[in-house]
């Protein structure tokens, strides 16, 4: 496993897009403050940039560092949580709109959403927490399909399309903690208000 972390790192910090297991879904996956490459996951998605992306974190401390203000009750959620689960934080620190410069403080502008809301998840599975960890900033995480296509449940599912658009494809012996299905996610603000947006 630490041979493929140290690929995928070295493909990640050179602005290259990979294709890799996550605790629920495969991932086309980027670094979340490089504009340039967040853009480059948008066109093999066939999707426009306007709609946000999933981000994975490696623990709270470094959602801390990308939202301005982390509601209390996304703490408490987190801490209890048992199942793979999206939180979607008001407030991101997101990069000047349309700067396509990498500013490793600040998430890609396009990787956040219009209103300034990001959805984060911490993975429940080894190779994702370690590979995050070890960049130290956050990493795209959208189902490895073009945009309207149902999200492949295992590597086998991932079409041709997709396995050529990226620049390298993580080991599929390593999908085995992937539980094959989306994240729940819920939209949490700092009023203490809750909304599931999916189950």
């Amino acid at each position: 496993m630490n041979e493929e972390i140290q690929k995928a790192l070295e493909v990640l910090r050179n602005g290259g897009i990979i294709l890799y297991p996550t605790d629920t879904v495969w991932g086309i996956g980027c670094d979340a403050t490089d504009p340039e490459a967040v853009a480059k996951v948008y066109a093999i998605k066939n999707r426009e940039d306007s709609k946000s992306l999933v981000l994975l974190a490696s623990d709270m401390d470094m959602i801390c560092r990308y939202v301005r203000e982390v509601p209390e009750m996304a703490v408490q959620l987190v801490e209890v949580n048992d199942k793979p689960m999206t939180i979607i934080y008001p407030g991101a620190v997101a990069g000047e709109k349309g700067c396509m410069k990498s500013d490793r403080r600040a998430l890609a502008y396009n990787a956040v959403a219009e209103d300034g809301t990001v959805g984060i998840r911490i993975p429940m599975m080894d190779f994702c927490c370690q590979l995050v960890h070890r960049l130290g900033r956050p990493i795209v995480s959208t189902s490895a399909n073009i945009s309207g296509e149902p999200a492949p449940a295992g590597f086998s599912e991932i079409s041709e399309q997709i396995r050529n658009a990226v620049d390298h494809v993580v080991d599929p012996s390593l999908e085995k903690g992937s539980t094959g299905r989306s994240s729940s996610i819920i939209k949490v603000g700092l009023d203490y208000s809750i909304e599931i947006i999916r189950k």
